[in-house]
């Protein structure tokens, strides 16, 4: 029997994924390690590594497919001594997760067939008219093979399938035919001149046609799985979590001045200290302080953690991604500007391993490299609380009683009001404001 080869779960949060690039072809020999492809992720883009020795007996899921559900079949390995062509017969009910319903329907009529050949093909001969030629194609027992990509592109731009060649394995329709392809002008008029069959629009794509009719200029261009994740999850975050926002103001010139030291101190270590990893240091120890706030809600649980791991925001090309620093209250500010460098460069390459980037008992975002003064972030599900940092800027100030210039920092965090009471949260942001206005008590 062949090895199937299933769409792997490259993230915690991952329920699809496209196939980016096979690394394979068929026929190719693989052993344990090898790379066989790269597949995009809601996090990143990263490589899918073998398991199993054998050869490549057949793709099954095109390169450039998007939508491919964890756990669908994606390719057959055939071991040492089996036949490659053996191997069709199972890559035909392997194609089902990845192409949805239409090869249900076509194993359906493939059952019938030996029962009555001859009255099931004079059964079926009137209804074919009756159906638009795109969905005769997606679903007939001989249809057109064509990646789910594919499909929707060609019933978006009104081209018929069944008059273009496939480049993809074994003759598959990808993409790029479609390039070249002149759209049907009758067929893309069909759907507003006769009822369209489910198939002909997916229920996942009406949403990019809404604004069609709008005259302004712009270009389409179609969500990432990071972007579709992110709008996804902040969603849920905004309608399920109750947010509560505390602001406080933080003067930051000691902070500053122990950063200049420290920074003096590190300098032959090659380390060099940013605000940032001294920030990430006091939320740490102020949620070690207040454990009220280290917290999160579970339906009829509440989680409170022993050990602050802060995620910290970093945005990448596309999106953004949280990088976890894990118990930061316990680690060296040197430790903890090391680790927040070397996680933040090898999130934006994509090279982030899923437990680098997932749990984290709270998070901060700094926008202050930006000149935000103040903002209020949305808390990162299913953590409890986020802390979002605004830009250190010189403002009047009360100094020893006295009206001063200070450098100063506005602070807000969010929190889960189901989880965190109003009084706990002010208690953190006290404790917080303590720590940076006097950053020496993060280092006892």
């Amino acid at each position: 029997m062949p090895i199937e080869l299933k769409m792997p779960a490259l993230s915690p949060t991952m329920e699809e994924g496209t196939l980016a690039r096979w690394l394979v072809k068929e026929g190719d020999a693989v052993k344990s390690g090898d790379l066989l492809a790269e597949i995009e992720t809601d996090k990143a883009t990263m490589e899918f590594e073998a398991v199993d020795e054998g050869t490549i007996s057949k793709i099954v899921v095109a390169e450039g497919t998007d939508g491919v559900k964890v756990g669908a079949v994606i390719a057959l390995i055939a071991g040492e001594g089996e036949d490659a062509a053996a191997d069709e017969a199972p890559a035909a009910k392997a194609d089902a997760p990845a192409d949805g319903k239409a090869p249900a329907k076509a194993e359906a009529s493939k059952a019938e067939a030996p029962k009555a050949e001859a009255p099931a093909k004079a059964a079926a001969a009137p209804a074919k008219p009756a159906a638009p030629a795109t969905a005769e194609a997606a679903t007939s027992g001989d249809r057109v093979k064509a990646s789910p990509l594919a499909r929707r592109l060609a019933a978006a731009q009104g081209i018929d399938l069944a008059g273009l060649s496939g480049s993809g394995p074994n003759g598959r329709v990808v993409k790029a035919d479609l390039e070249s392809a002149q759209p049907a002008a009758p067929k893309a008029e069909a759907p507003a001149a006769a009822p369209a069959p489910a198939e002909a629009a997916p229920a996942e794509q009406p949403a990019p046609k809404a604004p069609a009719t709008s005259d302004i200029p712009h270009e389409a261009s179609k969500l990432s799985n990071m972007r579709k994740t992110i709008a996804r999850r902040l969603t849920e975050s905004k309608q399920t979590v109750p947010h509560i926002y505390l602001t406080v103001d933080i003067r930051l010139d000691a902070l500053l001045a122990l950063r200049g030291q420290l920074n003096a101190a590190l300098e032959s270590r090659g380390v060099k200290l940013s605000v940032n990893d001294m920030l990430v240091k006091a939320l740490a120890v102020a949620l070690t302080e207040v454990p009220s706030c280290n917290v999160q809600f579970a339906g009829d649980q509440l989680l409170t953690f022993t050990r602050a791991d802060i995620s910290v925001a970093v945005s990448i090309p596309g999106g953004l991604i949280t990088p976890v620093v894990v118990d930061a209250g316990a680690k060296s500010l040197s430790t903890i500007a090391t680790e927040i460098r070397d996680l933040a460069g090898r999130a934006r390459e994509g090279k982030l391993k899923p437990e680098e980037y997932a749990g984290g008992t709270a998070s901060l975002s700094n926008m202050g490299m930006y000149g935000i003064k103040q903002f209020e972030a949305v808390i990162n599900p299913p953590q409890g609380m986020i802390m979002a940092i605004g830009a250190g800027e010189q403002r009047p100030y009360i100094v020893d009683g006295a009206l001063g210039v200070a450098t100063v920092m506005s602070a807000t965090g969010s929190f889960d009001h189901r989880a965190i009471d109003g009084a706990d949260g002010a208690q953190l942001m006290q404790a917080f404001k303590r720590l940076v206005e006097n950053p020496l008590g993060m280092l006892a």
